[in-house]
């Protein structure tokens, strides 16, 4: 049976004064992302809200560690990635 995973990822932007600018540090964020890790990508939260961001990533496997691992691997790449944006939490779940 296939293992579906789920990752979210709660993101802090700090110095935003707008949408506008949000929008550019989250689209290439999810653009890399599923790029580099070929995982379901989606802001799932607080999409008006400035300075903050929740991504959800999804994976499918047929082994639930392999599952739990790439979205390890995910949160870890992001936490690193970004300069201007800071990875506050995450959390994997398999579904």
């Amino acid at each position: 049976m296939p293992a579906v995973g789920l990752l979210t990822l709660e993101i802090y932007i700090p110095g935003i004064t707008s949408l506008k600018e949000k929008r550019g540090i989250v689209k290439p964020l999810i653009a890399r992302i599923r790029k580099e890790f070929n995982v379901s990508v989606v802001e799932a939260e607080d999409h008006d809200q400035l300075g903050y961001a929740v991504l959800a990533v999804a994976a499918v496997s047929a082994s639930p560690d392999y599952v739990t691992g790439q979205l390890q691997r995910v949160a870890e790449a992001v936490a690193a990635w970004r300069l201007d944006a800071e990875l506050v939490d995450y959390q994997i779940e398999l579904l």
